[in-house]
């Protein structure tokens, strides 16, 4: 089994075909077919579901996708982890933020991590809690910062800040100012995620099913985009951890409304348990709890309380 056939095999995976696969890593399709044939005959198990609309991985392709994943991410840090021995600390790091914090963070981590830390190369995606937490499972995300309920998931992490929940909306809802009670959101149609995602179940159900209410839904959305276009367009009201919405444009939503009694999350930063931080991972994670304590005190961050010990 060679390294290639494993990048070959993680490639497909993600790109979702064999078409696609083969325009990343820049061979040819029936080269990428025999790759595959070659690790199936070599483990003996069939590693691809094949149809018309592309492929997915079978039980064993998916053990194998992870494993080889967790793999190829070592291998490719063994530069940086190397020269980081000499002093500077260098390599790739992958950061995962979600996305609701993304536009307001993003910018200003890519600033001042290229001014302090010159030879750590960031590699950057957004998402939700859950499919960042997943990530991190698989070793393609190194650090990530999430908004987490419960502490349930064996990750090492560093809780950060509180973060409260604002009622979003196109126009200022009838009869409120700065706060709305929970009840009168109940009330109103909203926008939430679906029941799978981790704020919609961990917290929003939990807390309405606590003062006995029911949402009123209005749309289940599937990602934090999706849930503020159906507001901008009117459909209903949105229950996100953002208490400015100024980044999306003069005009575009209402001023964010409090919610009490308060519904809240906490902000962690997060890495694998089992798989240690390189030199350049626990620099960057270290640059990043000071960056964050000095941006959540800027005035577009309300809502937010500061609740680590300590910071560096």
């Amino acid at each position: 089994m060679q390294f290639r056939q494993l990048r070959y095999f993680v490639k497909i995976i993600e790109a979702g075909s064999f078409s696609r696969a083969a325009s990343i890593v820049h061979v040819a399709q029936p080269a990428l077919s025999q790759q595959v044939a070659e690790l199936e005959e070599r483990l003996g198990v069939a590693l691809l579901q094949r149809s018309a609309r592309g492929v997915r991985p079978t039980a064993a392709g998916e053990i194998l996708y992870k494993e080889a994943a967790a793999i190829l991410h070592q291998l490719d840090q063994l530069p940086g982890v190397v020269r980081s021995n000499s002093g500077e600390p260098e390599g790739m790091v992958s950061l995962g933020i979600m996305s609701s914090l993304a536009p307001k963070f993003v910018g200003g981590i890519l600033e001042e991590c290229r001014s302090r830390m010159p030879k750590v190369t960031l590699r950057v995606t957004d998402g939700s809690s859950l499919g960042l937490e997943s990530r991190i499972a698989s070793s393609t995300v190194d650090i990530a910062i999430i908004y987490e309920d419960e502490f349930a998931t064996p990750l090492m992490r560093k809780p950060l800040f509180i973060q409260k929940l604002f009622l979003i909306s196109a126009e200022p809802p009838p009869n409120a100012k700065d706060v709305i009670s929970l009840e009168r959101v109940a009330e109103l149609p909203l926008v939430l995620p679906g029941p799978s995602r981790g704020r919609r179940r961990e917290l929003i159900e939990r807390t309405f099913a606590g003062a006995r209410l029911t949402p009123t839904v209005a749309l289940e959305a599937d990602s934090l985009a999706s849930e503020m276009w159906a507001v901008q367009n009117k459909v209903g009201f949105a229950i996100v951890p953002v208490g400015d919405v100024s980044h999306f444009g003069a005009g575009a939503f209402a001023k964010p409304v409090l919610i009490e009694p308060a519904m809240q999350m906490t902000c962690s930063i997060v890495h694998s348990g089992g798989l240690p931080l390189t030199t350049a991972g626990e620099a960057l994670r270290d640059f990043l709890i000071g960056f964050i304590e000095r941006r959540i005190r800027q005035p577009d961050m309300p809502g937010t309380e500061w609740i680590a010990a300590d910071s560096t």
